[in-house]
């Protein structure tokens, strides 16, 4: 225990404003759900929940505390007007992996790795489906390539074990997404165990400017071992930054599961049953990866 540690709770007044609103038609939305659905969502209003816990901050560096932002309820969230939604004729998820097997330490381990992100990402984003692209290697993009959309995607996603930063005044990023355009990057550079350690492959002793013939010393530089911390941190970065493109903002120092105002979001936009979501969420059997 720390000082600086403090439990962020609201009152069942501020939670219900949040999640159901005051303006009749969302009132109304919120009527017409299940029986089991809002047995489900009224936990958020039980001090001594075990489903929906209240946020504990750990100390001044937590998102919630360094990186303040305007709160975002359901209503904000319903009547933004470039969030976007998936349809019958887009909602594919699309993963793009980059080339010759650097997501994991062995083939083996790298492809059930792939398995459980793509089991995962379907249950979390309940009723799409996720599927894999072609992977391409860093020297093959020279940092221009754009690669077209696939008609039924809602959205194509990226995922690279380089480190990530949008300009020079900043030290990295974990990803980033862009809501109107339907795309994102995700980094898990620094969730490897030796990414700060000299078995990493990506550090540059002067700055200095690459030409795009030289993009070939990043194919294949850094092989992480796949553990279960980063299959945690991968999971939980991908999902967050996926659901910026739904709309939903960033939520604080983020479990795992959603809070059950960004649930009944992410459930406005996709249209699934909140219960059989939860039942989706299940360990499943034909998963069997062991990590350290």
């Amino acid at each position: 225990m720390t000082d600086t540690m403090q439990v962020v709770q609201h009152s069942e007044h501020t939670l219900k404003t949040a999640l159901i609103s005051k303006n009749p038609v969302l009132v109304s939305q919120y009527e017409k759900l299940t029986v089991g659905e809002q047995r489900l969502m009224n936990e958020a209003f039980q001090p001594t929940s075990e489903l929906f816990r209240p946020i504990t901050v750990y100390s001044q560096s937590d998102w919630i505390t360094s990186h303040p932002e305007a709160p975002q309820d359901f209503e904000k969230f319903f009547s933004d007007p470039y969030r976007k939604a998936p349809t019958p004729e887009k909602n594919n998820i699309y993963i793009h992996l980059p080339s010759h097997g650097s997501l994991g330490n062995s083939r083996v381990i790298s492809e059930e790795y792939v398995k459980w992100l793509k089991g995962y990402c379907e249950a979390f984003f309940y009723g799409l489906t996720v599927k894999f692209l072609e992977p391409v290697s860093i020297s093959a993009t020279k940092c221009s390539f754009r690669k077209k959309k696939p008609e039924d995607a809602f959205c194509v996603v990226g995922i690279t074990m380089i480190d990530l930063y949008p300009r020079d005044s900043w030290n990295f990023v974990f990803g980033q997404a862009s809501l109107t355009e339907g795309v994102g990057i995700f980094s898990f550079a620094r969730y490897g165990k030796d990414f700060h350690s000299s078995c990493y492959k990506g550090t540059v002793t002067k700055a200095q400017r690459t030409s795009s013939s030289e993009y070939p010393i990043f194919d294949n530089y850094y092989i992480p071992e796949i553990t279960s911390v980063l299959l945690l941190r991968s999971c939980k970065t991908l999902t967050r930054e996926i659901g910026h493109i739904f709309g939903l903002r960033h939520s604080d120092r983020r479990p795992l599961n959603l809070c059950p105002i960004c649930l009944r979001k992410l459930q406005c936009a996709l249209g699934f049953d909140i219960v059989e979501r939860y039942k989706c969420s299940e360990p499943r059997k034909d998963m069997p990866l062991q990590l350290p």
